[in-house]
C-alpha cells in the first residue's frame, strides 16, 4: 500500500463490503481515469471506508446517474465525467477525462461545486493522489447523522445509501426520522429529476 492510500485509511478507517475489480473494468477505464486510480482498484477493490461513509465505486454502475445529473447543463459540453466516489448521503465525486477532480454534486440539495484542478493531462496521477489526501470524514457526514443513521438503520451495502424520504427538494425535513436506507443508483436518479442542478451560493455555505 502506498503512503497516500495509507494516509487515507488512517483518516477514514479500513474497508467494508469489498468487491474485487475485474481486469475488464480496469481496461475499460484505461486512458479515461488516472492509472493511479486503476492501481488502487486492482489492489484495494471497490469498497466503503469509515464504516461506509465514503465509497470508491465502479463508475460503470453510475453511468446513468451521471448522465441524469449533467443532462442539459454546461457540464455536458465541458467534459466526459465518471463517478469515482460517493458518500453515504449521496455526495458525488466526478472525474473529468480532461478536467480531473473538477466537479462535486451534493445530490440531496441539487447543488454543485466546481474546482479547477491544476493536475490535468500528464499530471492526472498526482491529481488523484491529491484528491485522496484532501478527503475528510466530516465533509461526507451530512448533518453529523452518519453514526445515528447507522445505529438506527444498519450498515450500508455497496449499492445502498441513506436518503431522506420525502426528499429535501420536495420539502421534506432533514431529520433522522426521515432517513431511510435506499438503493443508491435509483435514489440518485430520482433526486436528479426533482430540481435543476444549481451552483452553491454564498448563502448556502
Amino acid at each position: 500500500m502506498d503512503k497516500v492510500f495509507a494516509r487515507f485509511i488512517e483518516k477514514f478507517g479500513g474497508p467494508v463490503d469489498r468487491q474485487e475489480v475485474p481486469v475488464s473494468s480496469i481496461e475499460r477505464y484505461r486512458d479515461k481515469l488516472p492509472n493511479q486510480l486503476l492501481e488502487y482498484w486492482a489492489e484495494h477493490g471497490w469498497c466503503g471506508y469509515g464504516d461506509g461513509i465514503f465509497w470508491i465505486v465502479n463508475p460503470q454502475e453510475y453511468e446513468g446517474v451521471v448522465a441524469s445529473w449533467i443532462e442539459g447543463t454546461t457540464f455536458e459540453e465541458r467534459d466526459i465525467y465518471h463517478l469515482i466516489a460517493r458518500s453515504a448521503f449521496g455526495d458525488l465525486y466526478l472525474w473529468g477525462e480532461k478536467t480531473g477532480a473538477s466537479l462535486k454534486i451534493t445530490s440531496v440539495l441539487s447543488r454543485y461545486t466546481t474546482h479547477t484542478s491544476i493536475f490535468t493531462g500528464e499530471q492526472m496521477d498526482k491529481g488523484l493522489r491529491n484528491f485522496m489526501l484532501s478527503r475528510e470524514v466530516d465533509s461526507n457526514n451530512y448533518g453529523d447523522m452518519f453514526k445515528p443513521a447507522k445505529k438506527k438503520l444498519g450498515a450500508l451495502r455497496s449499492d445502498e445509501m441513506y436518503g431522506f424520504i420525502p426528499a429535501l427538494m420536495f420539502g421534506g425535513p432533514d431529520t433522522l426520522d426521515h432517513l431511510e436506507k435506499v438503493k443508491a443508483v435509483e435514489h440518485l436518479i430520482l433526486l436528479s429529476q426533482i430540481a435543476e442542478l444549481q451552483p452553491y451560493g454564498f448563502s448556502d455555505l
